[in-house]
């Protein structure tokens, strides 16, 4: 039986990470996509020979300065869902792109170094979601390493970012003792990623818990759990889908802590595509109509063919390889011919894509950044070149 619209919609999430150069941004990436099965080995982001290099960071510089210039779209599935996951660059001198990125994604995960918490970059990129709403899911990364006060951590966020925390998990000691992460509202303990299930226990001075730990550190580590539950906010759906309210995750993308908490958490609560606002109506994901913008064009991403791709997030409808559609800033129609799922340098040809979806369209020049392209309608979303305006203006970055 096909999937309908409604259905397939539903099942998209759609989400770029955001953080400041190192707090180990594209680590993460790595590990999501190795949840989706989407690879065999993670790589590490480390500019030496003998390292698995990562699938995400493809271009010769990012592999041989440990670091993401471009953006990375990577689509996989994980359960019941299909993740779009947008790797940004977190330096700024990349930052054009990741501006452009964030209209075309309808949540974002947040990566904080434990050590370092709020960092410039991260602080930019918040205020850019801030503009467009985008419900933020924080990840609190690097905690098998000497790291801050948890509550620390959690002060930071809610005082710089006059965002509200809700902590999901929290960590089981930290740096050389740390051992897993506990689920607050559930009373459960993962140790590590490879384990599916989380363990039910009686609370945190179970020894499955505190019994992980070295006895002297035990008393402060009940004690700080305790003070968490009773003081720290419970989760909101709506208050975190409206921008209010950020989830936190703690964990180790490198180690294997909490990658598995996350990406159960944007299954559940990210929201699925959202309506766009258009010149002159709203449109809506599940519309049976293609609409869809280009926000990003790369050039040379096959160097053997000096290619030009066009990334276009898919509004509403279905995009099917072969359809016509109108290019609305000229009127004139083009032919989809050969549509592209991406997964960072390498490609699958589409046959369908559906709202929230991000495709590649081989483009020699007709399609520009800002561009939307409809099935048949000359109203479609013009969120891109809205959201473009006001990113740049928060973020001091010059338009063209």
């Amino acid at each position: 039986m096909a999937e309908t619209i409604e259905k397939a919609v539903s099942r998209r999430r759609t989400f770029a990470i955001i953080a400041h150069p190192d707090a180990g941004k594209t680590t993460l990436t790595e590990k999501l996509l190795l949840f989706g099965g989407a690879i065999q080995l993670a790589g590490e982001v480390k500019a030496k020979k003998d390292k698995i290099q990562t699938r995400s960071d493809w271009m010769k510089i990012e592999r041989e300065r440990g670091i993401s210039v471009v953006t990375s779209v990577m689509t996989f599935e994980y359960g019941d869902n299909v993740y779009n996951l947008l790797d940004t660059p977190g330096h700024e001198d990349f930052a054009d792109d990741t501006y452009r990125t964030l209209s075309a994604v309808d949540s974002a995960v947040m990566v904080i170094d434990a050590a370092k918490g709020i960092e410039p970059r991260t602080l930019k990129l918040f205020e850019v979601c801030r503009l467009r709403d985008i419900p933020i899911v924080t990840f609190v990364n690097k905690m098998d390493r000497e790291a801050r006060d948890t509550f620390e951590i959690l002060d930071e966020i809610e005082q710089k970012l006059a965002l509200d925390t809700a902590p999901i998990t929290w960590p089981i000691g930290q740096g050389k003792t740390f051992s897993g992460t506990y689920h607050l509202a559930d009373n459960a303990v993962r140790r590590g990623d490879d384990e599916v299930e989380r363990t039910k226990v009686n609370g945190p001075d179970s020894n499955r818990v505190a019994g992980l730990l070295p006895e002297n550190e035990r008393p402060a580590f009940i004690e700080e759990l305790e003070l968490a539950r009773e003081a720290c906010r419970p989760f909101d759906l709506a208050a975190f889908r409206e921008g209010h309210l950020t989830p936190v995750f703690f964990g180790s993308a490198l180690r294997n802590y909490g990658v598995r908490d996350l990406i159960e958490a944007l299954g559940a609560w990210a929201p699925a595509p959202r309506a766009q606002e258009a010149d002159s109506r709203r449109v809506e994901a599940t519309e049976g109509k293609m609409t869809s913008f280009v926000f990003k064009i790369q050039a040379n991403m096959d160097p053997n063919h000096r290619d030009r791709i066009a990334f276009v997030r898919v509004c509403s409808g279905t995009l099917q390889r072969g359809m016509k559609a109108k290019l609305v800033r000229t009127g004139k129609a083009m032919s989809l011919s050969a549509p592209q799922f991406f997964f960072a340098r390498s490609r699958i040809t589409a046959d369908e894509a559906y709202a929230g979806d991000v495709v590649g369209i081989p483009n020699h020049g007709t399609l520009r950044i800002g561009d939307t392209l409809t099935e048949g309608r000359k109203s479609c979303s013009a969120a891109f070149r809205t959201s473009r305006r006001k990113s740049c203006a928060a973020c001091g970055s010059a338009t063209r």
